[in-house]
């Protein structure tokens, strides 16, 4: 019997990086998905797009407290697990969804890998940076984006052994996406903007959306710049303005519904600068060449900064930011494209795909780290 790899994701950015690593599995992949994101916006659109394998099981885990999410898809993951165990069960990025995989498949002493592993932000105030740590030090084998990544690992005493730098699955994702999208021209229209002539504006992080005052600076900085702001505006963030009563904010900017991951990006490519507090974003960005003004206290994504972006805290740094790029947004552009990408060249699914069967061939079940 061949491999039987285990994808298990929750969320949007997982699915799409997991899509290339499906395809370059072929038969030996199967989808496991907690359902961390399950509204049409943010999963059944992008299922679709992505051409997902048929193998596909949804836990339907739903949202809720960190806490109680992370511990009903646990439990879910390890009924799933136990009724087909896999030869390897691989987690990706820093969700809760990845940190339930991971635990699920320590607990049922399974192998686990950790794609986009080594990412470090160094604030512990992120939950996403508990979840990244606890992951690697979980997994059998860590597929490092970059070599930075490979040597944030080492210094947490990861073996050698079980990291394999690979480069990041956006890359390819984001190119087969791009590829097969031919509707720039009708997509500006259709929002009544022009190439360079925008910017795109993501924000969705609770840093940036669970405090009023932060809330209101981030929004009152977008609405001030002066170049239309088209605003794909996230569940989460929609959620928090309506709780506090700041939806006159979004005035003045162009908000759309969360867009298809085609779209975004063609958009993304239009745009004179980006303006985001997502950790896919500053991936993105590095491929398709453009500046972005990140919106956040810190980044486990430190390769783009002085380069394709900037890190700034909430206020005034970011129209002052953005402006800058703005000054000259031609060379500016010409200067970007002269950059490679950090992330590598497209061909990390071939590498993760090529490290996981042979982590299939090489070990059966092990001991769980933990008690059953």
């Amino acid at each position: 019997m061949g491999a039987d790899i285990a994808l298990v994701c929750g969320t949007r950015p997982e699915l799409i990086k997991l899509a290339p690593l499906a395809r370059a599995l072929g038969a030996a992949a199967r989808v496991v998905y907690t359902g961390q994101h399950h509204d049409t916006a943010l999963y059944d659109r992008v299922r679709r797009d992505l051409g997902l394998p048929a193998d596909f099981h949804d836990l339907r885990v739903g949202g809720g407290r960190r806490g109680d999410q992370l511990g009903r898809a646990v439990s879910a993951l390890d009924a799933a697990l136990a009724h087909r165990p896999p030869s390897v069960v691989v987690v990706q990025g820093d969700t809760t969804s990845a940190l339930a995989g991971a635990l699920a498949a320590n607990a049922a002493g399974l192998p686990l890998a950790h794609v986009e592993a080594g990412l470090r932000s160094y604030d512990r105030a992120m939950p996403e940076e508990h979840n990244r740590v606890l992951i690697d030090h979980l997994a059998d084998l860590c597929c490092a984006p970059t070599e930075g990544n490979r040597a944030n690992l080492l210094a947490e005493n990861v073996p050698d052994a079980r990291i394999a730098v690979t480069g990041n699955t956006v890359v390819e994702a984001l190119l087969e996406a791009r590829s097969a999208h031919h509707r720039e021209a009708a997509l500006l229209a259709g929002y009544g903007l022009a190439v360079d002539g925008f910017a795109l504006a993501t924000i969705h992080r609770p840093e940036n959306t669970d405090r009023p005052a932060v809330l209101r600076d981030v929004l009152t900085q977008l609405r001030a710049l002066p170049l239309p702001v088209l605003f794909p505006l996230h569940p989460r963030t929609a959620a928090r303005l309506t709780a506090f009563g700041l939806e006159h904010l979004l005035d003045g900017l162009l908000v759309a519904e969360p867009l298809a991951y085609p779209d975004f990006l063609a958009l993304m490519s239009a745009a004179a600068v980006v303006v985001s507090d997502s950790g896919g974003v500053q991936e993105e960005v590095s491929v398709l060449k453009r500046p972005v003004v990140v919106v956040r206290r810190s980044t486990e994504r430190p390769e783009i900064e002085g380069t394709f972006g900037t890190l700034v805290p909430p206020g005034p740094a970011i129209g002052a930011e953005v402006r800058r790029w703005l000054a000259d947004p031609a060379g500016s552009r010409a200067a970007l494209a002269e950059l490679p990408s950090p992330y590598g060249d497209g061909s990390a699914s071939d590498r993760i795909a090529a490290a996981l069967t042979a982590l299939a061939r090489r070990n059966g079940p092990r001991p769980a780290l933990v008690a059953r």
